[in-house]
């Protein structure tokens, strides 16, 4: 005899949307709802200990990484290990995995504590990882490499394009200064919170010491890239 477990309205449209992301029909849905579970806002299980996404993103890391590491290997037959190391690191981080995340509507599911906007932060990223980590647990590796392949990488990653494309903001803007015979600096602050939330970093990006644009994040190299990020789009809109 089959146990129909009834869902609430707000569990059914869960279940939906992990459908639809997934591509599969979702067995053990607390895998999921934990994959969305940012340590800010982290509960305590039944075994008393705190629940949060943290392993699933270890292990979802790991899992996409090697992955896309077989895609490379596959796709670029001639290419030597540096390249593939190059493009693999551009495709995995955080900047891309977010706007990724964010187009595939994760953002309606994390719970969060952020102060600031998580799409300014790595948790969409994170949350996509822990998704992939979710999968295979889930699902198994051989399922998890057609979700990423097929949900990830195929309607969302120009695997030629990103091979060409160098995505460190603050090298970027570093080289730029170079050229330009322009000092480059960066001056970075971290902010506690009262509330017991992780604490987030606010850098300024200085061009001959006089700072243009200023990134947040949940680590220095977050919030220095971000603000890179800002600081190029204001030099690209200015006349040499």
């Amino acid at each position: 005899m089959h146990i129909i477990k009834l869902f609430s309205l707000r569990g059914k449209k869960f279940y939906n949307s992990m459908k639809s992301v997934t591509g599969f029909r979702p067995l053990n849905l607390d895998l999921y709802k934990q994959a969305f579970m940012h340590k800010s806002a982290m509960i305590k299980g039944p075994n008393g200990k705190f629940i949060n996404n943290e392993r699933l993103e270890f292990l979802g890391d790991a899992i996409l990484g090697s992955i896309v590491a077989e895609e490379l290997y596959k796709r670029f037959p001639r290419r030597d290990e540096g390249f593939l190391t190059k493009t693999r690191s551009r495709i995995v981080n955080r900047s891309l995995l977010n706007e990724i995340a964010l187009k595939m509507g994760l953002g309606q599911w994390i719970k969060s504590q952020s102060q600031i906007d998580i799409a300014q932060t790595s948790i969409p990223g994170d949350a996509l990882e822990a998704i992939v980590g979710a999968v295979y647990l889930d699902k198994g590796y051989t399922t998890c490499q057609q979700f990423v392949l097929d949900k990830i990488i195929t309607p969302h990653v120009n695997l030629n394009k990103i091979a060409k494309k160098d995505t460190n903001y603050k090298s970027i803007l570093i080289e730029w200064g170079q050229k330009h015979r322009k000092s480059i600096n960066f001056i970075t602050e971290e902010q506690h919170v009262s509330n017991g939330s992780a604490p987030i970093f606010t850098a300024k990006a200085a061009i001959d010491n006089d700072p243009v644009s200023e990134g947040k994040g949940f680590s220095k190299k977050e919030a220095q890239q971000n603000a890179a990020r800002q600081a190029l789009k204001i030099i690209h809109k200015k006349p040499d």
